[in-house]
């Protein structure tokens, strides 16, 4: 039996509702804004050799716009690079996101253009390529960027290819 005076059984009990719904609201505000000082997230792209994979967000991207020479420049002297082990017999694939994919994407060796602009999601080339002096490799690492867009580079990814002997 409750102790409570006729009807305020009920007002004690829409106060605690109140709260809680008071409580679900500042909690869901608080994510958003979490959410909101976020960064949203670069495409993907992805190398792989045999079973092994890697994949990274852009090192330099600002959401579609076109980078500047010398901001593209920087970003290929980049050294927080993620790297992969290639034997030269091996096929290298590269994968992108459909939305790098969308906008054309190109495999640079070194900073030069090793391939030509394409619109798949996916392209393989020769391991021995990475490690052969006639494309411009040097030693036993190459420097592997993937240029987002067609005519002028809009995102860059680097990887760093190491010869397996």
């Amino acid at each position: 039996m409750t102790t409570l005076p006729r009807g305020e059984a009920a007002t004690q009990h829409s106060v605690g509702r109140r709260r809680r719904a008071v409580a679900v609201a500042g909690a869901v505000s608080a994510g958003l804004l979490v959410l909101s000082a976020c960064d949203k997230p670069t495409p993907v792209s992805t190398i792989t050799v045999g079973s092994d994979s890697v994949n990274a967000e852009a090192t330099c991207y600002q959401d579609g716009k076109v980078l500047k020479a010398r901001a593209l420049a920087q970003c290929l002297k980049d050294t927080d690079i993620k790297s992969i082990t290639v034997d030269p017999d091996e096929t290298v694939r590269f994968g992108v996101d459909p939305e790098i994919a969308d906008e054309g994407w190109t495999i640079l060796m070194n900073g030069q253009p090793l391939t030509d602009a394409s619109k798949k999601t996916y392209r393989t080339i020769p391991g021995s390529v990475f490690f052969n002096a006639q494309y411009g490799a040097q030693g036993d690492s190459t420097l592997v960027s993937i240029r987002e867009g067609e005519t002028e580079a809009t995102g860059l990814w680097n990887f760093k290819l190491k010869k397996d002997s």
